[in-house]
């Protein structure tokens, strides 16, 4: 052991072998990034020789076992560790995956937005300082009907604002069924508590009325606050309150009425025969003060938090200090832009969203798609098979829980590999693939494979093949 560690030259030699230096010059790496990577190998080789799990009988091995880890140190430090992937799952939005894709022309306009200097918050016809809430705000205002609307970074941080300013060190009403965690942990009642404000749980898990709403108002209650259980749901022996009935009591008593819609539908996706999610101008149109919702679920945008509703609400929310903590940059802005211009056009311009295209397209739209590819692709393989396969797509990302979408792929089928030795190699591509097992089989699920991603996955498949 003592003998394997004394054959490891020091850094400072190292570092002058050609190898090495080459690497650097290629990599463009200044002296002290390649230094790093030459300490963070050596390191690790003083840690295995005294595990004695490797054993060194040179200074020759050693520096060629340090040149070959030294490679690859740099050539996985200096990748994207953000990188596309192709998401064969069929869950829509998929959260681990980013959510909703980018219409393309909502890319154009960031690419152009973020290439030169912007309005984002300059008066072009003024000539003065304006307001980057200006960008959107008419937009969302005739989506959904409210007063006013504001952005912020996400649908959490809208949560957090509104209670904040509204409810801090006061009450706010929220039913115990409607109390939910949404993704990474993160709970309703803890944003509350963080908000400082006073939580005060009415109703059971599975039942509240309207009664129970009443007997807990008093002089320090200052909100009613209705969470929409967009991801999950809850059937049986249940019932709740409307928002109707939530907004005309907060009326009554001088309250705030809020409801935080989560995944926020602007597009009707019932026209299609898809959920029972109530329109963001539904929920304006029944009363309540303000609304929160994402704009990388249902909206088909960027991930940022919108808040609508009653103009005198929003207006301090715009003076608030928050609103500086929580703001949004200018490539989402612009991204958001475009996502909500498509949706005021012709519902066709809608459908350029890949959000409400993918979640609407038919199971046999998705069939003619499959067969076509196992034409392109019968004579290609000589390992990799398939075969088409009915399956059902999930919308995902805490939104639509009970909606199931009929759809179509192929199930990947390889002789004599192992399906946790195939998802690994599928990973590892340089276009990563990540499909889903069901039933003991590999599933590509065309729902949420782009027309213009089939010939990457051809590419990545056929690469597949010849590793076997």
């Amino acid at each position: 052991m003592t003998h394997s560690l004394r054959v490891i030259p020091p850094i400072h030699e190292l570092l002058q072998q050609d190898k090495l230096l080459e690497i650097k010059d290629d990599y463009h790496l200044s002296d002290a990034s390649l230094k790093r990577g030459v300490q963070k190998v050596t390191e690790s080789l003083r840690t295995l020789i005294l595990k004695e799990e490797i054993q060194l009988n040179s200074r020759e091995e050693a520096i060629q076992h340090i040149i070959e880890q030294t490679i690859v140190w740099i050539h996985e430090y200096y990748s994207f560790k953000l990188k596309p992937v192709i998401n064969a799952t069929g869950t829509v939005l998929h959260t681990n995956l980013g959510r909703a894709r980018i219409a393309e022309s909502a890319l154009m306009h960031m690419v152009e937005v973020g290439r030169h200097y912007s309005t984002l918050e300059f008066d072009e016809t003024k000539g003065e300082r304006g307001s980057r809430h200006s960008i959107v705000e008419e937009y969302l205002k005739e989506l959904t009907g409210a007063e006013a609307a504001m952005v912020v970074n996400n649908n959490a941080a809208s949560v957090y604002m509104i209670l904040s300013a509204f409810a801090k060190g006061k009450e706010a009403i929220v039913s115990r069924g409607e109390l939910v965690e949404i993704g990474g942990s993160f709970r309703v009642s803890s944003i509350m508590e963080e908000s400082g404000t006073i939580l005060k749980e009415v109703g059971t898990t599975n039942k509240t009325h309207l009664n129970d709403y009443k007997q807990v108002i008093n002089d320090n209650t200052n909100m009613i606050m209705k969470v929409h259980t967009s991801n999950f749901h809850m059937i049986g022996f249940t019932e709740s309150v409307e928002r109707e009935e939530l907004s005309h009591l907060a009326k009554q008593h001088n309250l705030i009425c809020y409801e935080d819609l989560g995944s926020g539908m602007v597009y009707d996706l019932t026209q299609h025969g898809i959920g029972q999610e109530p329109l963001v101008k539904q929920v304006i149109e029944s009363g309540v003060d303000l609304v929160s919702f994402s704009g990388d679920k249902l909206l088909g945008g960027p991930q940022v938090g919108v808040i609508a509703g009653k103009k005198q609400y929003i207006n301090q929310l715009k003076k608030h200090q928050l609103a500086r903590v929580l703001r949004v940059d200018k490539l989402s802005y612009a991204a958001l832009e475009e996502t909500l211009r498509l949706l005021l056009r012709a519902e066709y311009k809608s459908l350029e969203i890949p959000t409400v295209r993918d979640v609407t397209i038919s199971k046999e739209e998705l069939k003619d798609r499959v067969l076509n590819f196992l034409k392109r692709t019968n004579e290609i393989f000589n390992n990799v098979k398939f075969a088409g396969v009915d399956l059902e797509s999930k919308v995902g990302g805490g939104t639509l829980p009970e909606v199931v979408l009929p759809s179509y792929g192929l199930v990947l089928k390889v002789e004599k590999v192992t399906i946790n030795h195939l998802m690994y190699k599928l990973r590892g591509m340089e276009m990563p693939v990540i499909a889903r097992v069901e039933n003991n089989q590999i599933i590509f699920d065309f729902r949420t494979i782009s027309h213009e991603e089939e010939d990457i996955l051809i590419k990545q498949l056929v690469v597949l093949d010849d590793s076997l």
